[in-house]
């Protein structure tokens, strides 16, 4: 009996020794992002909350009827609030909020009530050839670049946006921190 209750607690502190490289630089990467964030003078880039599922839109969709698009789900409704709220409770303010004209990004940056949305038509998707990847990245690197606060860019996009400007594949509702020159502070992982 001892024995095996040795063996189980050898057992949990292995995994435990395992586990928690990998855990210290997430957390650590967080931590980075998030004070970033509290200083003011950065960009928030974040994907779109989570949505029903599905990749893409439905053939035909139209940007000026959110009938025709794939939209967000409960669940990333309630993320978009939730982070938004923990944004505001650390004092991070929303200088300035720009949105693609997807209906999945606008209601996520609404929803964050960080201060009035605007769309800007760089961040719209170019998924599936709807836009000039290489063109959009140019001019949302160059507002980027210009940004000089107060406060915190928040940029509200898409999967291929966030990759083309930083090499990462975020997942929904994702936000990567940069310096407004584009250089990575961190992560945060909804």
């Amino acid at each position: 009996m001892l024995r095996q209750t040795i063996l189980r607690a050898a057992r949990r502190l292995a995994l435990c020794l395992i586990l928690l490289p990998a855990a210290a630089p997430a957390r650590a990467d967080e931590r980075a992002a998030w004070t970033a964030l509290e200083q003011g003078g950065h960009v928030a880039l974040m994907r779109h909350a989570v949505t029903v599922p599905g990749v893409g839109d439905p053939p035909g969709f139209r940007l000026d009827d959110c009938a025709t698009q794939r939209l967000l789900s409960e669940a990333g409704r309630d993320w978009a609030r939730r982070f938004g709220a923990e944004l505001r409770e650390r004092g991070v303010t929303g200088a300035r909020v720009l949105t693609s004209a997807w209906c999945r990004c606008v209601d996520t940056a609404e929803l964050m009530d960080l201060g009035p949305v605007e769309v800007f038509e760089p961040l719209n998707s170019f998924f599936g050839t709807r836009g000039d990847g290489a063109e959009q990245t140019a001019a949302v690197r160059d507002l980027m670049a210009a940004w000089q606060g107060p406060g915190t860019l928040v940029l509200v996009t898409h999967q291929v946006n966030v990759t083309a400007l930083t090499g990462i594949y975020p997942a929904s509702g994702e936000v990567v921190v940069l310096r407004p020159g584009g250089e990575v502070v961190g992560r945060i992982r909804p």
